[in-house]
């Protein structure tokens, strides 16, 4: 499990640069930016040496990119190109709402990232003129590779209708490395890559429902459904300890009062709900048992449930499980706790905005 930018960024570089025979990304947000340049440089040069690198990032979440950076790598040999352009909107809104949100890297079908980091500023060192935000990424060897990278080649296809030989390379190779793997005995993770919006979701509400323990969520952003909210409530009234870490404040502030209009029913169930407000909170995780976890692009909230492509890591390992809940309880630390008595004092103008926000929830 990697950190914010300051460690993601240099271990999915490193695995670029050694690349020999193709790279494929697939992100949200690739911006012109310094991190940008930092990648495009990397791949570019993998291109030129004869990789085969393909790039698919979303028009929508890199709208703000200048046009020139994505031809210049077009011109050093990198295929690069936008998931559903602004030219392809006269679909309808739905096809607009429909955005790819995945974080996916894969080399050579032997090592892949899978996480909440997009290629842009935001994720870089305060030091190195970034953000800080705080995200996570799961760096996955073995055959998980390739079911990262079928996804990839899913979309591609579906988008495009280009054929893989390079791809098809890799996957006569992974029964080798599953070989590799299973002759590693203990070394490795019970690792599932899911992409399925409603697979996501049906594997939070199935973990929660059987927690024994502890539950702990690690959210951007949390406008949950109902189901999503009894399970929570359920499982700290039979004792089971839930922690929720949220935005004190993002990106969305809009989201942000939505969120908090969950707050009441939650806190009087049990929840403990930890405000992070240091810089944005970016990560999608959560941990049960420390044992059940998952970290990918899946927000809590109604487009990632019903609109955008998504993919995550659900993963069933101790070592693993112990690594991502002391993260959280870590965090939890460096935030502030929701106090149910201090939030009943709130503004009345706040409560009559959550309550708005909590009445056209399906629409944010």
């Amino acid at each position: 499990m990697l950190r914010d930018g300051v460690e993601v960024y240099p271990s999915m570089l490193e695995a670029i640069r050694n690349a020999r025979r193709y790279v494929h990304l697939e992100t949200y947000m690739f911006l012109s930016d310094a991190v940008g340049e930092l990648f495009g440089k990397a791949l570019a040069e993998a291109a030129e040496r004869g990789v085969h690198v393909r790039v698919l990032y979303d028009a929508l979440g890199s709208w703000s990119s200048r046009g020139d950076f994505f031809e210049s790598l077009r011109a050093r040999g990198v295929d690069i190109r936008p998931f559903k352009p602004f030219s392809s909107l006269g679909r309808g809104l739905r096809h607009l709402l429909r955005r790819d949100h995945r974080k996916i890297l894969s080399v050579d079908g032997e090592v892949a990232f899978i996480g909440g980091v997009n290629i842009a500023v935001h994720w870089a060192p305060k030091g190195q003129g970034g953000d800080c935000w705080r995200d996570d990424v799961l760096r996955v060897e073995g055959p998980a590779v390739y079911e990262l990278e079928r996804r990839f080649v899913a979309t591609w296809r579906m988008a495009f209708q280009d054929k893989f030989r390079s791809w098809r390379e890799g996957r006569r190779r992974r029964k080798q490395v599953r070989a590799q793997l299973q002759s590693q005995g203990r070394g490795g993770v019970g690792l599932a890559v899911l992409s399925n919006r409603r697979s996501i979701h049906r594997a939070y509400l199935h973990a929660i429902s059987r927690a024994r323990r502890s539950v702990l969520v690690a959210a951007a952003y949390f406008v949950p459904d109902r189901k999503l909210v009894a399970a929570l409530r359920d499982a700290a009234q039979r004792g089971v300890e839930v922690r929720l870490l949220l935005n004190a404040r993002g990106d969305h502030p809009w989201i942000m009062n939505a969120t908090r209009s969950f707050y009441e029913k939650l806190l009087t169930a049990g929840v403990r709900i930890f405000e992070w407000e240091r810089c944005v909170l970016h990560t999608k995780t959560a941990v049960v048992d420390g044992v059940w976890g998952t970290i990918g692009s899946f927000n809590l909230e109604r487009l990632s449930l019903a609109f955008n492509h998504e993919a995550n890591a659900v993963f069933t390992d101790p070592r693993l499980g112990f690594q991502l809940e002391s993260a959280i309880r870590g965090d939890c630390q460096d935030c502030r706790e929701v106090d149910l008595t201090v939030f009943r004092q709130r503004p009345l103008w706040r409560k009559v905005l959550e309550r708005v926000l909590y009445t056209f929830r399906r629409l944010i």
